[in-house]
């Protein structure tokens, strides 16, 4: 933390002007006299999102739950082979989160002291928020209690100061952050994410992450009230083809979030690497034929790594193929052109066409209507609306070309109903883990149907969160701890 904070002021600026003029720039007093300035500032909080949304957090997010698992021994996390001396990809997470969080205060702050118009920054201002926002909705999922500050890092007494922060409540994070967003959203463009310039984030966003911090909290009534408002935003699902959920079509009208990312051979690159992990297993060398079936689109450059697998329970139970889903050819295949795999793999919904090596250039979506509906239909299920509940779960599954849920039996078959759907819909989508925690099933649930053996030795229910590692903890003058862990002798 001390290292992050300290690059803070010459870092932020660094990134953040790729693009942008910054010859200008000389400190943190002099830099937000223009709109551009600004904008370049809020740009630096993206960045730490590329860091982030890589293979390995696919691994633990999607990887290690009911619904898929990593059979791959190089991989910790894959094997939960994770302690606070061995973080695995939580090491990532923590220190690219707390740069992220610390680029947005940054970018908060200089524009709420520049000399501009309130107006003509605005809409930077609420984007910097909504970022810090989305920061710590990943550190409270990843992690549950982490420090919690807003302030502007400025001198050494303030490094000293954050540093030395204990674990905060999640749950007071949460809300704080829901009370700050809800003071903004209503301000903004009521407006889809592709409409806004360059698919930056927005009123969409803000509602969002409202809705799924309300929920973490069991705050139902705070979250049907955002989530009403992406009702108006984007109306009704049918009218976003099921085609688009795959991570090759970018920025597309459904989508409320999505990592951005591009990729050009010989030229700059803005890629990551979750499609190497997602494919056929293994390429023969030289051809586009993948475990023994040619698949000519995705081209015979591309690195296939030791891939992320549906489960048993997926496969059979979940999304079985005797049943007509429209998702179930994108979320995972058996057979491509008519011939058989080896294996059932990730379908084309996570592919990159023609990649290069491991220059996955596709968009990774975070956050679509589709979820935002269906958690509507959880938020009404809870608040004993079991009408409203089915009437938004249909709207999913009739998307999908399946038929209506039916009768209202009782509250525990629709909330498995909805928990099984939220599975078909958002397969692969950096989230399965995180529902899994919130509804306190993750550790049965992983327990009983992931099918990798390692996993299967070295769960404990300590793993729902990732531990602080350790260096942090030191840092901290052991004002964080990882009691948790500590239970279980780790």
């Amino acid at each position: 933390m001390y290292k992050i904070s300290a690059l803070i002021l010459s870092g932020t600026l660094l990134c953040s002007c790729l693009k942008e003029d910054s010859s200008g720039v000389v400190s943190q007093d002099n830099f937000y006299d223009t709109v551009e300035q600004c904008q370049a500032s809020v740009n630096s909080a993206y960045i730490p999102l590329k860091s982030i949304f890589a293979f390995r957090y696919l691994i633990a997010t999607e990887g290690v739950t009911d619904l898929a698992s990593a059979n791959n021994n190089a991989q910790p996390d894959a094997r939960l082979f994770i302690t606070p001396a061995s973080p695995g990809i939580g090491e990532t997470v923590w220190k690219q989160c707390y740069i992220g969080v610390r680029n947005s205060t940054c970018a908060v702050f200089g524009i709420e002291n520049s000399q501009l118009e309130y107006s003509s920054t605005f809409s930077q201002l609420c984007e910097a928020k909504i970022l810090r926002a989305f920061y710590y909705y990943i550190l409270t999922s990843f992690f549950g209690d982490v420090p919690y500050y807003k302030d502007y890092v400025r001198t050494v007494d303030d490094l000293q100061r954050v540093a030395a922060l204990p674990r905060m409540s999640a749950f007071e994070t949460r809300k704080d952050l829901c009370e700050e967003l809800l003071e903004i959203a209503p301000k903004m463009k009521q407006i889809r994410t592709c409409e806004e310039k360059d698919n930056r984030v927005g009123a969409a966003m803000a509602w969002m992450l409202i809705a799924k911090m309300s929920m973490w909290n069991e705050d139902w009534e705070t979250a049907l009230e955002a989530l009403s408002h992406l009702r108006e935003i984007y109306g009704e699902l049918s009218s976003y083809p099921i085609e688009d959920i795959m991570f090759r079509n970018k920025n597309t009208a459904e989508s409320i979030f999505e990592v951005q990312h591009a990729y050009e051979k010989g030229g700059i690159s803005y890629a990551s690497n979750c499609a190497s992990a997602c494919m056929p297993y293994p390429r023969a060398s030289g051809t586009y034929t993948y475990d023994g079936v040619d698949i000519p689109e995705l081209g015979n450059e591309a690195t296939a790594w030791s891939p992320i697998r549906p489960t048993t329970y997926m496969k059979k139970t979940v999304m079985p193929s005797s049943v007509e889903d429209g998702r179930r050819a994108i979320n995972m295949v058996s057979s491509w052109n008519g011939k058989n795999f080896s294996n059932t793999w990730m379908g084309p919904k996570f592919w990159c066409p023609g990649m290069y090596n491991t220059s996955d250039s596709n968009n990774y979506k975070v956050f679509r209507f589709a979820d935002a509906v269906l958690m509507m239909s959880e938020c009404y299920c809870e608040l004993g609306d079991y009408p409203a509940s089915i009437a938004c779960l249909d709207e999913v599954r009739s998307r999908a070309g399946l038929p209506g849920y039916g009768a209202f039996k009782n509250v525990s078959k629709l909330r498995d109903e909805i928990r099984k759907e939220r599975g078909r819909e958002l397969f692969g989508e950096f989230q399965r883990k995180y529902d899994l925690v919130r509804w306190g099933i993750w550790f049965s649930f992983t327990a009983q149907y992931n099918t990798y053996y390692m996993v299967q030795e070295n769960i404990k229910p300590c793993h729902e969160y990732y531990p602080i590692p350790d260096q942090q903890v030191i840092a901290s003058g052991y004002n964080l701890d990882n009691n948790a862990y500590k239970e279980y002798g780790l």
